[in-house]
């Protein structure tokens, strides 16, 4: 896949721009996604002891970032644990992701769309 940048705007000090890597802002919600209780995994990545050891490109498999005019829609796929309810846990993805990546970049995350790709059923609550 190809890496394409988000380029925000120059500051008033007109300093310089910042660019950012789709691959940086699929991260950050594949992440934050992983980090809500019921969310097994996002759909292409691995479990959290050997996240550091992980290339990016694994990591962000089961996210898509597509950006236009600084409005960031994300779709994310995800497998959630046996026992956790989809709708509720989807919305807790939905919040989380939202707001790592309007934190960490600046950008506002028009949509997260969650595609629950399947169920854990080894996690039984």
């Amino acid at each position: 896949m190809e890496t394409n940048n988000i380029t925000l705007r120059a500051d008033e000090n007109n300093v310089g721009s910042v660019q950012i890597a789709d691959d940086v802002v699929a991260t950050i919600a594949a992440l934050a996604a992983a980090e809500v209780e019921g969310v097994s995994s996002v759909v292409g990545d691995i479990t959290n002891e050997v996240m550091s050891k992980v290339p990016v490109k694994k990591l962000t498999k089961g996210v898509r970032v597509d950006l236009l005019d600084n409005n960031v829609t994300i779709d994310l796929s995800i497998m959630i644990g046996f026992g956790y309810p989809i709708p509720e846990t989807s919305r807790q993805v939905q919040e989380k992701v939202k707001n790592s990546v309007e934190t960490m970049t600046g950008l506002t995350v028009k949509d997260v769309n969650i595609r629950v790709a399947s169920v854990n059923m080894s996690k039984v609550k």
